[in-house]
């Protein structure tokens, strides 16, 4: 205990934690308020039908595996900032929650009104973000820096 007190907080896991919260806070809410059907949600993002229907064809297992990849990526960014080595396995429950997502979509067509607001190089740019985090984390708290 003593030297997690003495183990400074580097800057950077401020950063990383504030940037990584702000990022996950969106796709959290996404996850939400699209499962709760907000209508304010779909008009906001400019979902159009075929997209909602694209989401009511997800099968149970990949909304759990969805919600497993933003819930598990927030709260990892949560447990960061309170540096609870924790965060390690919110991060490594969002990348698996990814990885499920992911092979669901490879496996279904995205309706072409999609094409605008999910981009081609989005997933590269999730994998990319949710990799990071979880070496981050395994690195801050290989350093003592997460308890």
């Amino acid at each position: 205990m003593d030297d997690y007190l003495n183990t400074r907080r580097p800057i950077h896991l401020w950063v990383v934690g504030v940037v990584s919260l702000l990022w996950n806070a969106v796709g959290a809410s996404d996850f939400v308020f699209s499962n709760m059907r907000s209508d304010w949600w779909f008009e906001a993002m400019q979902y159009p039908e075929a997209g909602i229907a694209y989401l009511d064809a997800f099968p149970t297992w990949a909304v759990i595996a969805w919600g497993c990849g933003t819930l598990g990526a927030f709260i990892g960014s949560i447990l960061l900032l309170l540096r609870t080595s924790a965060a390690v396995w919110a991060f490594a429950v969002s990348l698996a929650g990814i990885a499920v997502t992911t092979v669901y979509e490879m496996q279904v067509e995205l309706p072409a009104e999609m094409a605008g607001i999910q981009p081609g190089w989005f997933p590269i740019i999730l994998w990319s973000i949710a990799t990071f985090l979880l070496i981050y984390a395994i690195s801050m708290r290989s350093k003592g820096v997460l308890r």
